[in-house]
This record gives structure tokens, sequence and C-alpha cells, in this order.
């Protein structure tokens, strides 16, 4: 059985930074693809970005894009999402997930394996 825990969040201020890391522990080597989301207050949970098995393919929703990174770290094995620049809008809870097919999908139900998630919190 596979299992993701997410770590890293916090309250930082505008214009911080920081690193969320998802950590994987089972059966995670059948899940080809990774991915963040976030659900931000009142709000559905949304696609931050994911990243194939083997970190050859990327995808980031497009707000995100150029202010956060996505990464794989193999000998862990962990996930990793840098976010710069933080804005208000980005306060949230963040999760990481996991699916077993090749495609990065951007919608919730694409996903079957979900962290417990971990608070982002940027003040202005």
């Amino acid at each position: 059985q596979a299992q993701l825990v997410e770590s890293g969040g916090g309250l930082v201020q505008t214009g911080d930074s920081l690193r969320l890391t998802c950590a994987e522990y089972g059966r995670t080597f059948v899940y080809s693809v990774r991915a963040w989301f976030r659900q931000p207050p009142g709000k559905e949970r949304e696609f931050v970005a994911g990243i194939t098995y083997d970190g050859d393919g990327i995808k980031i929703a497009d707000t995100e894009n150029g202010r956060f990174t996505i990464s794989r770290e193999f000998a862990k094995p962990t996930m990793s999402l840098q976010m710069n620049s933080l804005k208000p809008e980005d306060t949230a809870v963040y999760y990481c997930a996991a699916r077993p097919n090749e495609y990065i999908g951007t919608h919730v139900g694409c996903y079957n394996v979900w962290g417990q998630g971990t608070q982002v919190t940027v003040s202005s």
C-alpha cells in the first residue's frame, strides 16, 4: 500500500519562498505520475504541478509557471515543490497525489493516492 506525507508548510510573508516535500512510503513505484494540488479556503482543489516517475515529464499550472518548480529526488524517494515570490492568494492546503497512468492529469479525479496536506499561509 502506498502512502504520501507532505511537509514544509508554514506561515510566510508576501515575496518569501517555501519548499514543500512529499515523502513516499510503500508501493509507490507502481505510480507513474506525482502531482501537487492545493485547496484555498472555501474553494475547490486545483492542480499546481505534476511530474512523471522518471522526472522527464513536467507540467505546471499556467498561473504558477515561473514561480513554482517541481522536482523528484530518487534516492529517498521524495517529490518537492519550490515556491518563490509567494502571494496571499497562494494561501491554501497543499496536497501531493499519485496516479498509475503516465499522463499528467490536472483533475482531482485522475489521482487515487493522496497525502493529508500541509497548510501554507502567506500574509500580506
